[in-house]
């Protein structure tokens, strides 16, 4: 394996890093979610408790910030949906680089709603406010979609260099490495 594909291994613990901060970020969407939710739901039926004005917004929010955030997780366990239909009759380079190919689009894919979403977000955003809660931008409720976007740069791109690492390691040693 050529010398710099072993010091871009040095940097695989950061990945795990960004990957766990990622993952507590959407847990706690997901706890915000349900708490808020139940508080909205029990407020309808019960009428000594209080019901937020602003609930239901921030539910969405959440959910907007949990979809995305999820899916940009999946990349790193690929768990996304793939077409492997095809991959037993191909041979094994011609697989790799379609795994290239589809790495470098997600990319592109992640790239414009980092740029795209961030515009949005400033642009758009700034100019609304939540209904329930005038102090608060509607920034917020634009803002995952380059945070994701930023979330998909960091996994792709190791996604991308474990796809480009297969063309330099023999299926003996990437044998040995997968059983580890």
């Amino acid at each position: 394996m050529p010398g710099f594909l072993k010091q871009l291994e040095k940097i695989e613990p950061a990945y795990e890093v960004l990957y766990k901060v990622f993952l507590v970020l959407c847990k706690l969407f997901l706890v915000a979610d349900i708490l808020i939710t139940c508080w909205v739901v029990l407020a309808r039926y019960i009428h000594a408790i209080p019901a937020p004005t602003w609930g239901e917004e921030v539910i969405l929010t959440l959910m907007a910030y949990m979809a995305v955030l999820s899916a940009a997780l999946a990349i790193r366990r690929n768990a996304h949906i793939r077409m492997t239909s095809f991959d037993m009759y191909l041979p094994k380079n011609v697989i790799k680089v379609l795994d290239v190919i589809s790495d470098l689009a997600v990319l592109g894919l992640a790239l414009v709603m980092l740029i795209v979403g961030m515009q949005y977000a400033i642009e758009i955003g700034s100019k609304g406010y939540y209904t329930s809660m005038p102090s608060l931008s509607k920034f917020w409720q634009y803002f995952p979609v380059p945070l994701a976007g930023i979330a998909m740069i960091i996994f792709q791109l190791e996604a991308l260099y474990e796809h480009i690492k297969l063309f330099f390691v023999d299926e003996e040693e990437s044998g040995k490495e997968e059983k580890k």
